[in-house]
């Protein structure tokens, strides 16, 4: 399944309650290669499956990031993946702009928090546990919106630039984990647009065909990571195992 892991390893899962974070947590479960995952989330959470342990915290504020790193106590993971992200949020009037006018300070300060400033701060409040020896994929939810490269059609000021700022991080982030553990691969990764609460505003313009699944999207990424080596690492792709550009 993840070739580049050990049989057994230990993964960490962020926004597991979430579409795309639950279906990655199923789809991990789903292959005897899986050991122990951590599953946090904001909401509780139930699994049957008893390699499961379901944490809940919120990892954008300093002490849920507390939590995890308590949870993990120094212990190596060789997996995490963070599928934490917001486009909308209907109760504080926060929307993607279509015009310079309609950027807000504090809805820009949110949005750049939460999709740039968490993954990498998530990372390195676990640093303890991804370096050293072992191997370790470090995934993380980008857009392909945060391509400054591939930006012509403008709008969405905010999630655009958040998630340029996230694959910078992550890029810069690569770098120094590389010196810390020469077998660890850090990837930016585009899901598409997946049938989720993050797009369901913006469906009704989807092309045929091009709204997936959940779980379509989670064996998706599982596979593109599945190929990447350490030569990758510090790299963006989207879920059909395609590079993009930054």
């Amino acid at each position: 399944m993840l070739p580049h892991l050990p049989s057994h390893f230990t993964a960490v899962v962020t926004g597991a309650s979430g579409g795309i974070g639950h279906a990655v947590v199923e789809s991990l479960l789903n292959t005897s290669q899986m050991g122990k995952l951590i599953a946090v989330s904001r909401a509780p959470q139930t699994f049957s499956d008893s390699r499961v342990t379901p944490l809940t915290a919120d990892v954008s504020q300093e002490r849920g990031r507390q939590q995890l790193r308590e949870q993990l106590d120094g212990e190596p993971v060789h997996l995490l993946f963070n599928a934490i992200g917001i486009l909308h949020d209907h109760d504080n009037a926060l929307e993607p702009e279509k015009r310079l006018e309609e950027l807000d300070s504090e809805a820009f300060a949110q949005v750049m928090h939460i999709n740039a400033a968490t993954p990498a701060l998530l990372i390195a409040a676990v640093k303890d546990s991804l370096q050293g020896k072992h191997p370790t994929i470090i995934a993380s939810l980008s857009a392909r919106v945060g391509s400054i490269g591939d930006n012509g059609f403008g709008g969405w000021y905010s999630y655009r630039a958040s998630k340029a700022a996230h694959n910078m991080l992550l890029k810069t982030a690569s770098i120094e984990l590389k010196r810390l553990n020469k077998q660890s691969i850090v990837l930016c990764l585009h899901p598409g647009t997946t049938d989720t609460d993050l797009s369901k505003p913006f469906q009704a313009r989807v092309p045929e065909n091009k709204l997936f699944s959940p779980s379509f999207v989670a064996e998706s990424l599982i596979g593109v990571m599945a190929k990447r080596t350490p030569d990758d690492t510090g790299s963006f792709w989207d879920w059909a195992g395609e590079p993009i550009e930054w």
